[in-house]
């Protein structure tokens, strides 16, 4: 069985993380897991459409995206911090922007050198130009120039502090996982809202793995996922990397706001 993840933060981190997934679905399911780098977003999606991929961490728009280009993909599960998930605007502190209390205040990045992450992230561009809009700002004609795609929330930090950009937007997991960790100057990059909630991350499954590995194989595959609580030293690490207390269910239906806002945007047509 072969597993992805959309390329969003530090490769090794990502590798590291989705190697130990790999090694606890092997014992729990009894088949061989490989865990298969992707070069960015889009490719993940049409990997899992072509059959070279078998279960994905999706974003939320990656997510619908792969469903609705692959038949039969399955939505399996999610962390259970992607109920409720956020992100953050952040910029350097030389750009003179402070910080505010609601969505209608992110109207004084108008005319800032602003970055999103990658083209097709859920929490570093779908919500935050959405958000953006909802303050009356047009990102692809209201900053100074033409928006920034960073690529992955990680850069987009890197990009703010280093003066690159004015400000960006990105996951808040991120954001408060390298602030902790002490490797964001935050004398010089300073956070200005956070979002309202909305769905994000979870576990596609791919069509067929009934057929390719034994009746019941995807309901199996759910019911490992969910399995993973904490309940010994590994899956409590394992959660830690996801940043993470408990994986839950998840449904198509949690994600029709993501779908029906990219299709504003312009994401999905």
């Amino acid at each position: 069985m072969r597993i992805s993840a959309i390329p969003d933060v530090d490769p090794s981190d990502l590798a590291e993380r989705e190697e130990a997934m790999a090694a606890y679905l092997a014992e729990e399911l009894d088949v061989a897991v490989e865990y298969v780098p992707v070069s960015d977003y889009a490719a993940s999606v049409s990997l899992l459409g072509t059959g070279d991929l078998d279960l994905v961490f999706y974003g939320g728009l990656t997510g619908v995206q792969a469903r609705l280009r692959t038949e039969g993909a399955r939505v399996l599960a999610q962390r259970d911090i992607d109920e409720r998930f956020r992100s953050v605007f952040i910029a350097h502190r030389d750009a003179g922007l402070e910080p505010v209390d609601d969505v209608a205040g992110l109207s004084e990045l108008a005319g800032s050198r602003f970055t999103f992450g990658s083209e097709s992230s859920t929490s570093g561009r779908l919500m935050p130009a959405y958000f953006l809009e909802q303050a009356g700002i047009d990102p692809e004609a209201d900053f100074a120039g033409a928006p920034g795609f960073s690529g992955s929330h990680d850069l987009t930090i890197d990009l703010v502090e280093a003066g690159s950009y004015e400000a960006g937007a990105l996951n808040l997991q991120v954001w408060q996982a390298r602030t902790e960790a002490g490797t964001v100057d935050t004398d010089t990059v300073r956070e200005i809202m956070r979002t309202p909630t909305y769905a994000d991350y979870h576990w596609v499954g791919a069509p067929g793995l009934d057929e390719r590995f034994g009746g019941g194989f995807t309901d199996d595959l759910r019911q490992a996922l969910l399995d993973v609580d904490g309940s010994d030293a590994e899956e409590t690490a394992l959660l830690e990397q996801y940043g993470a207390e408990a994986i839950v269910p998840a449904e198509p239906g949690d994600y029709e706001r993501i779908e029906e806002i990219a299709r504003t945007l312009d994401l999905i047509r």
